[in-house]
């Protein structure tokens, strides 16, 4: 018999409180009324809502379906989710992974930033919660009310420190679990999502299904930031050939063969000299992997379209 009392936060004030991994389950969770809190959520959940919380601290880890801030102001988040939703809201910070287009209603003062956490059971939460850590369009804003003239929601400075809005938990309970928020042990890549790109060479990497596509996904991912090129985006989906002619193009029959193992997982790079960073780090360190990986600086950018438009049409973006 569950009781709803294990999965509800409600008319807390000055505190500081949370579940622990393991603790709930992927049930649905809900939190209302809270003010001056920190409140953290270590595990995988059903859905969330957060009604009438003001200038609360609230870190959520991956949620299943959809997160709910109703009537909230001054309040800081880290939140994993399938779909994020604020309506009625003011002054938000949120740092978000969203596997969809997130929606703001009626909503005032947003700033969003890329989700950065990392905890060991955070992995498999992500899994149990049926999320892909590439999948995440955190700046990627729908505003269902916009103000001519004003903007609702902004992108958090590049370089917030998520400490300084979410802080690690100081009760000794909470303090078992051992998290980092540095952003090289983030569970999630750091993605530039829409912030101004750095130069105008983009390189796509497309790694096929097998036991190693994410362990290979991150080395590329480390390898290429680490000789200071921009990771903009990343996804995980699954092609059909149709679709690998569209954006693989003349060499789509040597990739056709390898879709049918499981989804896709896409990067894109930003910085001068992007393609052939990309194809000399792909021939170092992936010599015996077959990716796909932008021929030239020319087709580099249309191989981007390409690929995210489909992308996002398989997304129902």
């Amino acid at each position: 018999q569950i009781d709803p009392k294990d999965y509800t936060f409600s008319g807390l004030k000055d505190q500081t409180v949370g579940r622990l991994p393991g603790k709930v389950a992927g049930q649905q969770f809900v939190i209302q009324d809270c003010e001056n809190c920190t409140i953290y959520i270590f595990d995988h959940s059903a859905t969330i809502t957060i009604d009438d919380c003001i200038n609360c601290q609230i870190f959520l880890g991956p949620i299943k379906g959809s997160v709910f801030f109703r009537d909230c102001k001054d309040c800081k988040s880290i939140v994993a989710c399938q779909q994020f939703r604020a309506r009625d809201c003011r002054k938000l910070d949120i740092f978000l992974c969203c596997a969809t287009q997130p929606i703001i209603e009626s909503s005032t003062g947003m700033k969003f930033g890329c989700f950065q956490y990392y905890y060991p059971e955070l992995a498999l939460q992500f899994k149990d919660a049926g999320l892909s850590i590439f999948n995440n369009t955190w700046s990627n804003i729908h505003d269902f009310t916009p103000v001519s003239g004003e903007n609702n929601w902004s992108l958090l400075p590049e370089n917030a420190v998520v400490q300084d809005y979410v802080p690690l938990p100081s009760s000794e309970e909470l303090k078992a679990v051992r998290i980092s928020t540095d952003a090289t042990r983030s569970i999630i890549p750091i993605t530039r999502g829409r912030r101004q790109k750095s130069s105008d060479e983009s390189c796509l990497a497309v790694f096929f299904a097998g036991d190693y596509t994410t362990a290979n996904a991150r080395k590329l991912i480390d390898e290429m930031t680490g000789k200071g090129f921009q990771l903009v985006q990343t996804k995980e989906v699954l092609m059909k050939a149709e679709d690998a002619h569209r954006v693989f193009q003349q060499c789509a029959s040597e990739f056709i063969p390898l879709l049918e193992k499981g989804p896709v997982v896409a990067l894109e790079f930003s910085g001068d000299g992007a393609v052939e960073g990309c194809q000399s780090t792909i021939n170092d360190v992936f010599s015996g992997t077959k990716v796909f990986v932008s021929e030239s600086k020319a087709s580099a950018s249309q191989d981007v379209d390409n690929f995210y438009n489909f992308a996002d049409m398989q997304m129902g973006m």
